[in-house]
């Protein structure tokens, strides 16, 4: 009988990794930007071509422009970066942010271990680092999904009341001591906690290439009309009878969703950081397709 992680494997085998195999390659082509290629010739300029790579000398010496051929390294070795902290659990039974991190986590192992490429995943909770090293097999999938397994009950909220919230700045760290050569990092997170994540991610980003993927809910930012509830912080565990109708409590819930939002885009962009929002109730899929477009334009 198969297991849970092989049936999620096979699910999204069928309905997103077919989809998808062969565009993510040529959104990342090489990490190393120039050090892990060969030259191998010329050949005459067309229109698109990437001025760069015109060679000059011969270029004047023919007077026809000519371009430098490079074969690449097209070998990467991947991390993903897996923020398994409490704040994950938010959303709907089977579509809670840690359930969308999981199903990405094992697309992107898929789609990146097929083209030949290592991917390797670091399972982050605040007081918790499990780390499966890079592999390429769909074997090495089911480990990942294995993990990501084990660790779903601590993530749905198996230690409440804990008084801490996710370190992102300590996060980012571990990932860089993990990856101690130059590589691809795609961080999995909703971005919801403390330290100072922005320091850390620069210096991440000095070292590597670095995308992040923000998971989000809509209960991370919309508080429903219900009268009196009980909202309850996913990071601690603390508990507050609220009014969900009081107009002012709900201004100052927008104001502080404004303030985090605005916040996560400076840090992302003053560090160089792509980051693509993949929300819980779209095709994940299509949600693929869109980063990776996303990330053609801004190579081109």
């Amino acid at each position: 009988m198969a297991t849970a992680p092989e049936k999620l494997l096979l699910r999204l085998e069928w309905k997103v990794v077919r989809r998808l195999d062969g565009r993510l390659q040529g959104a990342h082509r090489t990490t190393y930007r120039g050090s892990g290629i060969d030259f191998t010739g010329l050949r005459a300029y067309m229109e698109g071509d990437d001025a760069r790579h015109i060679d000059w000398n011969v270029t004047a010496r023919l007077d026809v422009p000519h371009m430098r051929v490079f074969t690449e390294d097209r070998e990467l070795t991947v991390w993903l970066v897996l923020d398994r902290s409490a704040s994950m659990a938010a959303g709907r039974p089977g579509r809670a942010k840690h359930d969308v991190l999981a199903e990405l986590a094992l697309v992107l192992t898929r789609l990146f271990g097929r083209g030949g490429n290592r991917v390797g995943a670091l399972l982050y909770d605040t007081g918790m680092l499990r780390v499966v090293p890079p592999g390429t097999s769909r074997r090495h999938a089911l480990r990942i999904a294995a993990e990501l397994d084990r660790t779903a009950e601590r993530a749905s909220g198996g230690r409440r009341g804990g008084g801490a919230t996710t370190d992102l700045a300590e996060m980012l760290d571990a990932a860089g001591r993990l990856a101690r050569r130059r590589a691809l990092i795609l961080v999995l997170s909703d971005f919801i906690g403390e330290g100072d994540w922005e320091r850390s991610l620069q210096r991440l980003a000095r070292r590597h290439e670095v995308v992040a993927l923000r998971i989000v809910d809509t209960a991370d930012d919309v508080l429903p009309e219900a009268g009196l509830i009980v909202v309850e912080d996913a990071e601690t565990g603390e508990q507050l009878v609220v009014d969900s109708a009081d107009p002012l409590l709900r201004v100052r819930l927008r104001e502080a969703v404004a303030t985090r939002e605005a916040g996560l885009t400076a840090g992302m962009r003053r560090a160089g950081v792509p980051v693509h929002r993949v929300e819980t109730e779209r095709d994940l899929a299509e949600t693929l397709v869109e980063v990776v477009a996303k990330t053609r334009d801004r190579r081109s």
